[in-house]
């Protein structure tokens, strides 16, 4: 079993300074390893001698790379490049750029002595992450971007370097550090990786455990569900639950009173010079208000997620693409070519309620209880599930009007947040064949040829969440 426990440091003036320069030092050997992956890239591909445009020098480049990235230091693993007879080909493995520019610390630390006070560990972990960068890039992600101040605020280290006792951690170069214990480490289960991370309220540490010997947390089968809950999400209300009852959205971020103390706190840092002190200490305000907001948003949806879980044994809820939700309005050109009204202005405010609202994150930390409870989530189609009449089958786009729900063909009146609700328990009846269901509606309403999704969570994403309403540990959502 693999979990990950968050605690909140406290460390001292001295630690806390040490901790800052560290992210400091970290980022500029970040940025430099991912120029020098760059520059090592483009290097392959140029034949001839080039001038510098910000030094203008006249650099002579490597016409023949070895290694794609980097030409920092021997490119072989063993054999030099050498072939083991005469005549034959090398066949000796070559270094990744990652381990070539691994290799290079030592003399990083040399000609930089300012780099010896930050532990190998965490400075090897640098490379690496620049190595991920890349490969999710080539995997289909955006381009690996250089790490501004608030871009880079945390670290890693090791395995087998760190050390707890009672409310202390000892953390490599750093010493033995006060913590907030509010969950003590279960017995069996051994420290790996450990992640510390600067908020705006403090330094916290989060802490990834494994038992080998400790199952995973068992799954119900299908056909032992006999009860399931719809949901759907919504703006008005967070959640409308197929049973009829809803779960009221506090709008965390988008209330009056919230929004009026950010624009006021925003106003302020505008105000001041920039680069000045005074300028800092009100950036800093703003980051304390929007980490408060955080950590209430996610509280609260801690409790909705466990009140949800705890209904049935499963979970239905609709497969949203948040990020297509909160895209910009296509432009509308007049025959004159100049651009008309196209209700951007509108957009806007639905997409800072859509994110306040944060259905992706709650539907987090609804597969992880389901998870843990034994239970199981599923996702359905959200395609029609608010214009579909649970009672005839009619889907017409005007069955809904506003928040009312008035079916053209056989008049049934209803919410139409709720019945979209039912609709997707329905869905989630019919294409996972939960034939044991008690209260079944009648499936064969909702025609659909969908394929299930699948409703488990990643291997290695499974852990082990503290009260939902404490500040000082939450699961590891990442």
């Amino acid at each position: 079993m693999l979990l990950s426990y968050k605690y909140k440091l406290r460390p001292n003036q001295q630690q806390s300074d040490k901790l800052a320069r560290w992210l400091d030092l970290l980022r500029a050997n970040y940025n430099w390893c991912l120029k020098d992956r760059i520059d090592g890239w483009h290097q392959q591909f140029i034949c001839g001698d080039y001038c510098d445009l910000r030094s203008g020098i006249e650099i002579t480049p490597l016409t023949c790379s070895l290694v794609r990235g980097t030409q920092l230091a021997n490119p072989w693993k063993e054999g030099n490049g050498k072939a083991k007879k005469e005549g034959e080909k090398d066949k000796s493995p070559k270094r990744t750029a990652s381990l070539m520019q691994d290799a290079n610390l030592q003399d990083l630390k040399a000609a930089r002595p300012w780099y010896q006070g930050v532990d190998i560990g965490v400075l090897q972990q640098i490379p690496a992450r620049v190595n991920e960068a890349f490969s999710k890039f080539f995997s289909g992600a955006g381009f690996p971007k250089f790490k501004r101040r608030h871009d880079f605020k945390s670290f890693s280290y090791k395995p087998g370097r760190i050390k707890i006792q009672g409310s202390k951690i000892y953390l490599p170069k750093i010493g033995w550090m006060r913590f907030y214990n509010s969950r003590s480490i279960p017995d069996g289960f051994e420290i790996k990786t450990v992640t510390v991370r600067q908020k705006a309220d403090g330094w916290y540490v989060s802490v990834r455990i494994e038992s080998k010997s400790t199952p995973d947390f068992p799954a119900i089968p299908d056909s032992e569900i006999t009860t399931i809950t719809g949901c759907d999400m919504g703006l008005g209300k967070l959640v409308y639950l197929s049973d009829g009852s809803v779960i009221d959205n506090p709008r965390f971020a988008t209330n009056k009173h919230t929004r009026h103390l950010m624009r006021v706190r925003q106003k302020r840092v505008n105000r001041k010079q920039k680069g000045s002190k005074n300028k800092f200490k009100a950036q800093q305000k703003v980051a304390r208000l929007r980490n408060k907001i955080q950590q209430k948003r996610e509280a609260y949806q801690w409790n909705v997620a466990n009140k949800i879980v705890k209904k049935a044994d499963a979970v239905a809820v609709e497969d949203l693409q948040v990020k297509n939700m909160m895209k910009r309005c296509k432009p509308v050109n007049s025959e004159i070519g100049r651009s008309l009204p196209n209700g951007q202005s509108a957009k806007r405010g639905l997409n800072r309620s859509i994110a306040d609202a944060s259905w992706h994150s709650l539907t987090q930390k609804l597969e992880y209880l389901a998870v843990k409870s034994g239970k199981k989530i599923y996702r359905v189609n959200p395609q029609h599930t608010s214009q579909t009449c649970s009672k005839c089958g009619n889907v017409d786009k005007e069955n809904r009007n506003g928040e009312k729900f008035i079916c053209t063909n056989c008049g049934h009146v209803d919410d139409a947040n709720l019945q979209a609700a039912r609709n997707v328990k329905a869905k989630a009846i019919k294409l996972y064949k939960l034939n044991g269901t008690a209260g079944l509606v009648e499936t064969s309403l909702i025609n659909s040829g969908e394929r299930p999704l699948d409703n488990t969570l990643p291997k290695g994403k499974r852990c082990m969440n503290g009260n939902p309403g404490n500040r000082n540990i939450k699961a590891e959502m990442s």
